[in-house]
Parts: C-alpha cells; sequence; structure tokens
C-alpha cells in the first residue's frame, strides 16, 4: 500500500534564528488534499560521553518552554554544511570541557514525527580527557556524572525525561552489553 502525500505547495508561517514553521498542501494517496504544518530544523547530535569508570556526563539545564530544569546529555544543533561528528565533538568540548578520542555512532532518531523534520544523530564518545569548557554566554549548565545503572534506574522513576536522552541512554546500554565496555 503506497501511504505517500504528495506536495502540490509551500507557505512560511513563521522563520526564526534557529526554527522555520511551514504549512503544505499536499495530495494524499486517496487523492484529497490535506495540509500538513510542520517544524523544519537544522538536525542535531546527542553525545553520550562515558567515562573510564563507567559513569556517563550529564548535564542540568534550564528549559525555557517547559519553564524546569532538565537532566539531559549533551547536544546540540547542527551548523550549516558541518559535519555531524564535527557537531558531537565541538558540543561536547563546548559543554562539557570533555574531549573524546573514541567516537561511535549508534544512530538517528527522529523525536518529533508528527510535527517536525528533525534528526538526531547519537554518538558513545569514549576514552574522555578534561578540559575547559566554552560555553556561550546565555548557556548556562550544570555538568556532573552518573553510573550508567543509576541513568537508567532515574529514566524509570521519572527523573530523566528527556526523549532524545532517555533513547540516546538505551541505544548505548545495548551497545555497551553488545561490545566490551
Amino acid at each position: 500500500m503506497d501511504l505517500t502525500e504528495h506536495f502540490i505547495s509551500s507557505e512560511m508561517i513563521a522563520q526564526g534564528n534557529l526554527l522555520t514553521v511551514k504549512r503544505d498542501c499536499v495530495r494524499l494517496p486517496n487523492g484529497n488534499i490535506s495540509h500538513r504544518e510542520y517544524v523544519v530544523h537544522p538536525g542535531a547530535v546527542v553525545v553520550i560521553p562515558l567515562l573510564s569508570n563507567g559513569s556517563v556526563v550529564l548535564e542540568r539545564q534550564f528549559r525555557y518552554p517547559l519553564q524546569q530544569v532538565f537532566i539531559e546529555l549533551p547536544a546540540g544543533k547542527i551548523d550549516p554544511d558541518e559535519d555531524v561528528l564535527v557537531t558531537g565533538q565541538r558540543e561536547l568540548l563546548e559543554e562539557t570541557g570533555y574531549a573524546a578520542q573514541e567516537w561511535i555512532k549508534l544512530g538517528i532518531q527522529h523525536p518529533c514525527i508528527g510535527y517536525s523534520n528533525e534528526v538526531i544523530h547519537v554518538f558513545l564518545a569514549k576514552n574522555l580527557t578534561a578540559g575547559s569548557h566554552q560555553r556561550d554566554e546565555d548557556e548556562l549548565l550544570e555538568v556532573f556524572d552518573l553510573k550508567m545503572e543509576d541513568c537508567l534506574s532515574m529514566i524509570r522513576r521519572g527523573e530523566i525525561t528527556d526523549s532524545k536522552t532517555i533513547a540516546a541512554l538505551f541505544m548505548a546500554e545495548q551497545f555497551l552489553q553488545q561490545h566490551d565496555r
């Protein structure tokens, strides 16, 4: 069964520094016409920084849309024409001060398929070296580390609720179970 919706036309609803909101007119597989509103996102990378003792480097950060502090993995948007590995390396250093010698791509995730085209690339970073963070002036966060088992327990208790962090930690857990830690 062909479920593809075919593009007819598009209009921009809003344009910001990071996001664009569009409304497209589409032809449905049954021939009817409909509209799809969605957010255009440049894409992002999330990093699971794994210390030699098995702990994961995490961040506490206030997220304005939900008016709440969240526990997250280091992550950030892909700059235009930037390789996703370079994005991961840049974001890890900027946010935490860590650099990694080993990078393993675990996959991708699509966090908001109903209203955004965002793709998040997931990397496990190992053999870390501590340094100084290089955060922007408006980037305020607390860096800390926890054992992987504690991270997974916090997910189960609802203390870690950020979807990219949850998915990435489960991907890392699966990878580490199949390979040497």
